[in-house]
């Protein structure tokens, strides 16, 4: 799969994948739950032999899965098989006679509406690359049994979203460790399958037709079938030294997701990575200084690209127009294609002055109405459901913040809510308290993007459901101040429906300092460096501004500097148990250091649903979320004292 659509991705992966360690938080907790999700799938076969082998040990494992497979009937966790230079294991293989049946697990969501096919017959892109990997090890298995007349079934385990948990709890009783091998060392602390209830899993057979035409190249998506598996043996032999590496093909469309595109320069700069720069001949024709120019991965949302192989004249920001990125200007508003072309010109001009629409500005401010109220929820929904009645990935709010501002400039950390208690299903409570914090006025409401009213419209959709003796008057509110989302029963626009401030910055604002992006994590230093007011503020303590905190002590300092640059306010939040001693330590089974993203946000609630935590740990990790979550609506009102002063 990593060879597929650039040889050199391959090559580099091979070469130098222990400097890409990946620290995105949100994929490690999704990583977390898929690693869960299959030890439950070992649970279906308890008669299961583990095909155990450090990683590297190929011909190890193969020789153990082969003589396994002289039983009549087994099941193989991990089964090996390396033929002709071809290697794969197997989550789950069963052997039945003559018969054997592929078993690939997945943690993705899968109701009876799920299709593998469109309505054209090509393959539905969300099951594109699950089916070239079962298609690939059903190819490879097919090499090893050519001498034996065997049934060959392709089939996935999937959580099945229509499935609610029978037992509470059932997320903690799979622990992934910090350390070790995540696959084999999962620490199960349920014994069997029926302690469990009825099974969130769902066994979903592949029609033969499909991985019969993929290995055949009828199926065409992204890349054609018999293409990929002559693509495999031209891999195969560049691994094993057989023939010379091909030169990449740069395309906009595989450069851009190519995690080896850029390289760090002595001085920490980001720079194009050489074998990029190759491809393009970049250094043949050029000085290597043109290395550290930026290109067209740069623009945000840009959809498409240039079409065709990535040349010199369209990769670099200097040489596109605004007939490249097809400019289509909105009235009173930055539209889309205006942002790429103010990032455009802004970065090859070395222009780094803010740029936003007055009057639309103006305009959008004067329908906010005082006392401003500015909300973040912190939420989770696993693949194994932390309450009964839960359905897979189904929402939990376990935490909000609430910042207010007052007409004369005050700022008050009003209200929060956080439920740490395991077991304890927090969407009716967390609703209530959003009510009590929010009813008493009718000022305006702001989130930050659409995850908010998301997860409002969640929760109405429970309460409706629900025999909650207050649901009529819950529901009543929380339509107030949203508005419905596409799957809604009903439609509704509520008169007080939440202030989108992520939406009031993309038409109105442009910050070339967040290179384009719209993360809140981006804008709040970018605002922050652009604003001599804001940096004057909070270069103070928390005490001297008179800023209410109900997680910081007085002397906190929001704004730091390192060489002369703004360092995010997000790196100013503590590690956790940062004055610990090391004996108190040993009896912690959290295995958290640091929580300042969303990601380690959702990983920090699926630990406190561990019912022998010591009340000391359950104290320290909440501490940690109360400060992240403060921060975040925080951020959203310096954001807005930012946009107050451009518009003033």
């Amino acid at each position: 799969m990593k060879g597929l659509p650039c040889t050199e991705k391959l090559k580099l992966t091979l070469e130098r994948s222990e400097i890409k360690n990946d620290e995105n938080s949100f994929l490690k907790a999704l990583a977390q739950g898929g690693f869960q999700v299959e030890e439950l799938a070992r649970m279906h076969y308890p008669d299961g032999i583990f095909i155990d082998t450090k990683p590297g040990q190929y011909e190890k494992a193969a020789k153990l899965t082969k003589e396994a497979l002289e039983n009549e009937n087994v099941v193989l966790f991990e089964a090996a098989f390396l033929v002709d230079g071809y290697f794969i294991r197997t989550d789950i293989l069963e052997k039945r006679g003559n018969k054997i049946k592929i078993i690939e697990v997945k943690s993705k969501a899968y109701s009876p509406d799920d299709k593998f096919l469109t309505a054209a017959g090509t393959i539905n892109a969300k099951w594109e690359d699950n089916l070239w990997d079962l298609a690939f090890q059903s190819w490879v298995l097919k090499k090893f049994l050519s001498s034996g007349d065997y049934e060959i079934e392709s089939v996935f385990l999937f959580v099945d979203k229509t499935k609610k948990a029978s037992i509470d709890g059932m997320n903690q009783l799979f622990r992934v460790p910090a350390n070790g091998n995540p696959r084999t060392g999962i620490i199960r602390r349920v014994e069997q399958l029926k302690d469990l209830g009825e099974s969130i899993l769902i066994e979903v057979k592949v029609p033969d037709e499909i991985i019969e035409d993929i290995h055949v190249g009828n199926h065409y998506h992204s890349v054609d079938g018999a293409m990929m598996f002559a693509k495999a043996r031209d891999l195969r032999d560049y691994v094993k030294g057989k023939d010379k590496w091909s030169t990449p093909d740069p395309t906009y469309k595989k450069c851009k997701s190519c995690e080896f595109r850029t390289e760090l320069a002595e001085d920490g700069e980001e720079i194009l990575s050489k074998c990029f720069a190759t491809a393009l001949r970049v250094p043949k024709l050029y000085p290597e200084s043109i290395l550290k120019l930026p290109t067209i991965f740069e623009i945000w949302d840009y959809r498409s690209g240039p079409s065709g192989r990535l040349k010199r004249d369209n990769l670099f920001l200097e040489d596109l127009t605004a007939e490249d990125l097809n400019v289509c200007p909105e009235p009173g508003k930055i539209s889309r294609t205006d942002r790429q072309w103010l990032q455009v010109q802004k970065s090859v001009k070395k222009d780094n002055s803010v740029y936003f629409e007055a009057e639309g500005l103006k305009n959008e401010m004067k329908n906010w109405q005082f006392p401003l109220h500015f909300i973040d929820f912190e939420t989770s929904g696993a693949a194994l459901p932390f309450m009964k009645n839960l359905s897979p990935f189904e929402q939990v709010a376990f935490q909000f913040s609430h910042h207010v501002v007052l007409e004369d400039g005050t700022i008050e950390h009003q209200t929060e809510f956080i439920s740490n208690t395991p077991g304890e299903f927090p969407n009716f409570i967390f609703a209530r308290a959003l009510y009590s914090a929010l009813k008493n006025d009718k000022g305006t409401i702001f989130r930050f993007h659409n995850h908010e009213n998301t997860i409002l419209n969640v929760i109405i959709k429970q309460l409706q459901d629900s025999s909650e003796p207050d649901a009529e008057e819950l529901i009543s509110f929380l339509k107030t101040i949203t508005v419905s989302s596409k799957n809604s029963a009903s439609e509704w626009n509520g008169e007080r429906a939440m202030v989108d401030l992520h939406r009031v910055i993309k038409d109105y604002y442009y910050n070339p300092s967040t290179k384009g992006s719209n993360s809140i994590k981006d804008l709040l230093p970018a605002c922050l460096t652009s604003s001599s007011a804001l940096k004057n503020k909070y270069s103070q303590t928390i005490g001297n501004l008179k800023l209410t905190s109900k997680n910081f002590d007085p002397n906190h300092v929001w704004l730091k500097f390192d060489g002369g640059i703004i360092e995010s306010p997000y790196k100013m939040l503590p590690p956790l148990f940062e004055n610990w001693e090391s004996i108190d330590m040993e009896d912690t089974i959290s295995e958290m250091d640091y929580l300042a993203d969303g990601g380690a946000a959702l990983i920090a609630y699926a630990k406190l649903q561990y019912q022998d935590m010591s009340d000391k740990e359950r104290d320290e990790i909440t501490k940690g979320l109360l400060k992240y979550c403060e921060l975040d609506t925080l951020a959203m009102v310096m954001i807005y004292e930012h946009l107050r002063e451009l518009v003033n």
